[in-house]
């Protein structure tokens, strides 16, 4: 009783709720999904419970002050997809989804839960090869062989159920088996690439997420290139329209993870021809000359990768009649009085609540974490009014954010001319002790945690505040919970932890407080509200208990909790 009480804390706890909560919504149609999900938690708390009793992890240099993190890392996103997939499934029955959406959503699941699965097994092997933990290295050693053929096994009759053939089964389970090697060598990349910058949940929440949705992308483009040999390869994975934003979004973020490849390799061309090996006394020019065209190639390979290289890809996949840029254009100038006013509206926010907290966090002693908390609050005036009266916009305005945030970060790292020092010095006034001087990730989280929702309800949705998760946890939720907890709180969750149950309880009761505001306006506007009030009080409930708990980035983990729960 003693080992299994100081084997539990409060992330756990709230995060085997989660997963319950979820795992109880499931029909007996997902029977083999949450039979995986169930495997996937075990492993992921066995693997957070052997790392914490070992060093062998620590060759991972990750973010100082924060736990592993792995048993919420790795079922987040598999326990977000099932969430889906139940608001799938309910759907089907009333004949609002066809099989075909509810079939590609279930690989989706399998393609994270196995991604996640991989890298388990990967900690699992540094684990049992640990000097220090040969005591416990053959009882690591069975519990990742029973993990492992039971997993297998779990998708072996799940495809058997859909098929007979055992090349359909085969090829599957090698599709599958890619993401996972893939996932397992990208959280090595980015833990070794970027060190102390996330810790191993954060990098495998990335990871997965990544390998998910770039493994999407290449699915979409083999299936178009239309060979019967990928086509009988995938033939379970059900491609259907999407819609021309979707495309947008994903090739621009195609583009900007190809970038770093396309400009290294144009640079390195650049620099033998124009043959900078100059002797020392000219080191001083030559570094200058070397700047302004390292800088120069810089914006030409972008110029290149999002007029060229890009648009190709798009035309592709959506059959684009204009370019894919003049397209974004026209759809902007479809409903000009209220895109435009609405862009009009979101220059004037920026300008005026930067410039106020610039200002502030130059010459006040307000602490960074509160004067962070106000672009909470920024980003719920910006991004509410667009969602409840131009949600498609939005969808598009989030990828063109995320795309210049990942253009401004790349000149800040690589010190482009002439904005890399500006946009440094900038961003290092609202930093706080989860970023770093490799990567400033704090703007990405927010704005991720406030635009997944939104990209994942798209298609059916028969919950109305789902889209709204991101911005109700971190524009309202998180902001109450720090603004009372810092100036009120005194009662604290933990000894060494300085989150408040005051704190808490304030940032519940101003979601409550939204939500009961919001879904009269939602009703306004001609959604048919179907959110149960006691599934609400839950939702609000376990995501607030997440952020009084965690050690974790929240802005990444809550708003995709909340979501999965508001989904079901």
């Amino acid at each position: 009783m003693a080992g299994a009480a100081q084997h539990c804390n409060g992330e756990r706890a709230v995060v085997l709720l989660f997963v319950s909560r979820v795992l109880f919504s499931a029909p007996l149609s997902l029977s083999f999904e949450a039979a995986a999900l169930v495997l996937l938690t075990v492993c992921g708390l066995v693997v957070e419970i052997s790392a914490d009793c070992s060093t062998a992890l620590d060759r991972f240099k990750t973010r100082p002050g924060a736990s592993s993190g792995i048993l919420l890392g790795a079922v987040t996103l598999p326990t977000v997809m099932l969430s889906r997939l139940i608001q799938l499934s309910r759907a089907l029955l009333r004949q609002d989804a066809g099989p075909e959406e509810l079939a590609y959503m279930s690989m989706q699941y399998w393609t994270v839960s196995v991604s996640c699965f991989g890298v388990l097994i990967f900690f699992f092997f540094i684990l049992r090869r640990s000097p220090n933990n040969a005591s416990s290295s053959s009882q690591a050693s069975k519990y990742s062989f029973l993990h492992t053929v039971l997993y297998v096994l779990t998708c072996c009759l799940l495809f058997a159920t859909k098929s007979d053939s055992g090349w359909f089964i085969t090829n599957n389970l090698l599709w599958l088996l890619w993401h996972g090697l893939t996932t397992v060598f990208l959280i090595q990349h980015i833990l070794q690439t970027f060190p102390s910058c996330a810790s191993i949940g954060e990098a495998l929440l990335v990871s997965s997420g990544l390998v998910l949705y770039f493994g999407d992308m290449l699915g979409l483009t083999l299936s178009k290139i239309n060979f019967s040999l990928l086509s009988s390869k995938l033939n379970f994975i059900r491609y259907g329209t999407r819609s021309e934003i979707a495309t947008v979004i994903q090739g621009h973020l195609l583009g900007l993870l190809l970038l770093p490849v396309f400009y290294k390799s144009l640079l390195q061309i650049w620099m033998y021809f124009a043959n900078l090996n100059k002797p020392e006394e000219q080191a001083a020019e030559g570094w200058t000359y070397r700047r302004i065209g390292s800088s120069a190639v810089f914006y030409a390979s972008l110029l290149v990768m999002f007029t060229i290289l890009v648009p190709a890809w798009m035309y592709f996949i959506q059959d684009f009649h204009v370019h894919p840029l003049l397209w974004v254009f026209t759809f902007v100038l479809t409903d000009p009085l209220k895109r435009l006013a609405l862009c009009i509206y979101w220059i004037g926010v920026i300008c005026a609540s930067v410039l106020r907290f610039y200002n502030i966090s130059k010459h006040s002693k307000i602490e960074r974490i509160l004067l962070r908390k106000y672009y909470h609050l920024v980003a719920v005036l910006m991004f509410l009014p667009a969602l409840l009266f131009q949600p498609s916009f939005l969808d598009l305005a989030f990828g063109a954010a995320l795309a210049v945030f990942l253009v401004l970060e790349m000149i800040r790292v690589w010190k482009i001319w002439p904005l890399g020092h500006l946009v440094h010095q900038f961003m290092n006034a609202f930093t706080d002790h989860r970023d770093s001087e490799i990567l400033i990730i704090s703007h990405f989280s927010l704005l991720l945690g406030c635009a997944l929702p939104k990209w994942m309800s798209s298609g059916f949705n028969d919950r109305p505040l789902a889209p709204f998760a991101g911005i109700l946890s971190l524009g309202i939720g998180d902001t109450m919970a720090s603004m009372v907890g810092h100036k009120y709180g005194v009662l604290r969750w933990s000894k060494t932890g300085k989150k408040t149950i005051e704190g808490t309880a304030a940032g519940i009761t101003s979601v409550l407080a939204a939500c009961s505001i919001l879904l009269p306006l939602l009703a306004s506007t001609g959604y048919i509200l179907s959110q149960h009030w006691l599934s609400l009080l839950l939702a609000v409930t376990v995501s607030g208990l997440l952020e009084a708990y965690t050690a974790q980035l929240d802005n990444a983990f809550i708003p995709l909790v909340f979501y999965g729960l508001l989904c079901l």
